[in-house]
């Protein structure tokens, strides 16, 4: 019964997402920073290339491509649950979801989901100027764009799953939104989004990859420029996914905790 009513939720977010068009274009303009990096990382390399990790050479074209494609990444990957179960608890309005044969996470997810052909929509653009102006910048291995779809599907499950965990705290705690804002926070710094992951310290990389951040990101975007070699990206996908379980595995029980609260105290 679940799954014949995901393509109706899937519907009905996406003509909410319609409605809220511009609502949705300000959050997009709200994310344009990659773009700004690349104005400042290219002019730099104007000047002269940068170097990377393992003496690799960062011309201007090289910014242009990672930032596009970080631009890119970062709409497709996005999730805001934390912010609707949030609302939701407060208001006591999810005790009619409650109520619902649906779990109220699929309606979350699903209505997370439908903003993206929109999402998209608005990245063709930047796509295409991409492909057209600098493809030498983007991967020539097909097996990178097999895996590309995987690597975005594992970053958006972290970002859910992890939106998941913040809201549940709702039902405990009265600034569960704080964590959300840390989360974002260490985001700007260990995902690439502002800078590259290469130009890190070697024992700064070390730790970066082995925090959830470089897998919401830095991931697809390296799949995407071909800087991640098949059989590194392969075991960087291993990792990934063993933060989708291990963050699946805090979610639900935050949210089967939290949810035992809420009903106890007539929620």
């Amino acid at each position: 019964m679940s799954v014949r009513a995901i393509p109706t939720l899937l519907k009905v977010g996406f003509a909410e997402a319609a409605a809220y068009r511009a609502e949705m274009v300000v959050w997009v303009l709200s994310t344009t920073m990659p773009l700004v990096m690349m104005l400042l990382w290219t002019s730099i390399a104007e000047v002269s290339p940068v170097q990377g990790a393992a003496g690799a050479q960062w011309g201007s074209s090289a910014f242009v491509g990672y930032f596009l494609c970080v631009f890119i990444v970062r709409q497709l990957v996005s999730a805001w649950a934390a912010w609707e179960i949030n609302y939701e608890v407060r208001q006591g309005t999810l005790a009619l979801r409650l109520l619902r044969p649906l779990h109220p996470l699929i309606h979350y997810a699903c209505s997370n989901l439908a903003y993206l052909p929109l999402r998209t929509l608005v990245t063709l653009p930047v796509a295409i100027f991409l492909v057209v102006t600098h493809r030498e910048a983007l991967s020539g291995d097909w097996r990178h764009w097999l895996l590309f779809p995987v690597a975005v599907l594992g970053a958006w499950l972290i970002n859910f799953l992890v939106n998941v965990s913040a809201g549940a705290l709702a039902f405990t705690v009265e600034s569960s939104l704080r964590v959300m804002d840390l989360w974002l926070a260490l985001f700007f710094v260990f995902s690439g989004y502002l800078v590259p992951l290469e130009f890190f310290p070697a024992w700064l990389r070390e730790v970066a990859d082995w925090l959830p951040w470089r897998y919401v990101l830095a991931l697809p975007v390296e799949l995407m420029t071909g800087r991640a070699p098949f059989e590194v990206a392969l075991g960087l996908l291993a990792r990934q996914l063993a933060w989708v379980l291990g963050l699946g595995t805090v979610a639900a029980v935050l949210w089967g905790r939290g949810v035992t609260k809420f009903q106890a105290f007539g929620g």
